[in-house]
């Protein structure tokens, strides 16, 4: 079956020329065409051809997508979308004057959702998180990464990973799962920091490898989590196990993350808000992604990463949501981008890079997906916009209007 989208106003290609990701400068770059059409076949972009040269056959069938914009499908690389309760209460005490890190020391915080999330059912996860999905694919989201890490005991944390599981088999996006027992201590091993750390390496990493319930091992490096060291125990375990790495670091403190990072070839650093001026260059020069998470700075009222020395650096750089209930609760990817080119000083043309090939890279689906190239997957989020800028220019609206995953329709406001 071949499908064709027709007679849109942009093609924002952001095409990589075959490198499938975007460092320093050329994030810029995006490539549009204008009066193309995309052929699909078999869920792949075929062809992009001049709309002159496309010869409708009556066996195709067309989308138009006349006065619209067209851009790779949306990535959203880093949210902790599977979790239970509300912490409204804890957003009072914030707005009150409380910093995230002592309500966090007090026993609150993460902590609050791990009470919540073990007295939840898989099922009534399952029930909750999928609003959340489906209010992601509405933006044009094609591909979603999921943490666990508000379990942090093996029946909870395998709990959470069977539900994202669920929707990496159920929904039709790419759901993308990935373990976060370092999340932070709980309240039971407050004061037994190895016999936690023993049952992250020798119950639930194994566990999760030998049934393949997560693609990536994910840790939280911060004064009020895990330590360098102790971070460094758990990747040495997750790589034996045949995890590729991720980590939360440089989020309030400076405690050695970056380095356990890269020495373990991290497939993405997150956070960075704190990254000190020394380290810019050595992350810059790897091939590591920085995944900077603007929605934090904004909901705890705290200074933003700096975006712009990173991408002067000449560093990969992807934005992300960090959806979650306690430091983040924004699920709104437009809004994101916003807040990027307001407060970090990136440009419209990076903001969307970073929402594409650049969030794949960070989840290590760069070569199939995060560009219109062709031999790529046929994953578009359709505006309704003659002009990309307007995404980023209409702050917190959502201006798409379709999503297509492997060619067909996910979702259609139109």
């Amino acid at each position: 079956m071949i499908t064709a989208l027709i007679n849109s106003v942009q093609i924002v290609t952001v095409d990589t020329k075959g490198i499938n990701f975007k460092r320093g400068s050329e994030l810029n770059n995006l490539y549009c065409v204008y009066d193309h059409s995309i052929i699909i076949e078999d869920s792949i972009i075929k062809d992009i051809i001049p709309a002159s040269s496309y010869n409708p056959n009556t066996e195709h069938k067309q989308i138009d997508m006349r006065d619209k914009t067209i851009l790779p499908g949306l990535i959203d690389c880093h949210t902790h979308t599977a979790f239970a309760g509300s912490r409204a209460d804890e957003f009072r005490m914030k707005l009150s004057g409380v910093h995230y890190e002592e309500i966090a020391k007090a026993g609150g915080g993460i902590n609050t959702t791990v009470k919540a999330v073990r007295a939840t059912s898989e099922a009534d996860l399952i029930k909750l998180m999928e609003p959340k999905i489906n209010y992601f694919i509405a933006q044009g989201v094609t591909t979603l990464e999921i943490k666990s890490g508000y379990g942090l005991n093996f029946e909870n944390e395998i709990k959470l990973l069977n539900a994202i599981n669920y929707f990496r088999k159920n929904s039709p996006i790419k759901i993308i799962p990935t373990f976060l027992g370092a999340h932070t201590f709980p309240s039971e091993y407050k004061d037994d920091h190895s016999s936690y750390i023993s049952s992250v390496c020798n119950e639930m990493i194994p566990f999760i490898s030998k049934n393949s319930l997560a693609e990536f091992c994910d840790g939280f490096c911060e004064s009020t989590a895990f330590s360098s060291d102790e971070i460094d125990i758990i990747f040495s375990a997750a790589a034996e196990h045949g995890l590729k790495i991720k980590l939360h670091t440089e989020q309030f403190n400076n405690v050695g993350g970056i380095d356990v990072a890269l020495k373990h070839n991290a497939v993405s650093i997150d956070h960075l808000e704190v990254i000190k001026k020394e380290d810019i260059p050595k992350v810059s020069k790897t091939e590591t992604t920085n995944v900077l998470l603007p929605g934090v700075s904004f909901f705890l009222g705290y200074q933003y990463a700096p975006a712009r020395k990173l991408i002067d650096n000449n560093a990969i750089v992807a934005l992300a949501t960090d959806y979650n209930p306690g430091s983040s609760h924004i699920a709104n990817l437009n809004l994101i981008m916003s807040m990027a080119a307001l407060n970090m000083k990136m440009t419209i043309e990076e903001t969307i890079s970073a929402v594409t090939i650049n969030a794949a890279k960070a989840l290590n689906e760069n070569k199939t997906t995060g560009s219109i190239e062709i031999g790529k997957l046929a994953d578009f989020a359709v505006f309704n916009t003659p002009d990309y800028a307007d995404i980023v220019y209409n702050v917190g609206k959502n201006l798409n209007v379709m999503t297509i995953k492997h060619g067909k329709i996910i979702y259609n406001a139109l």
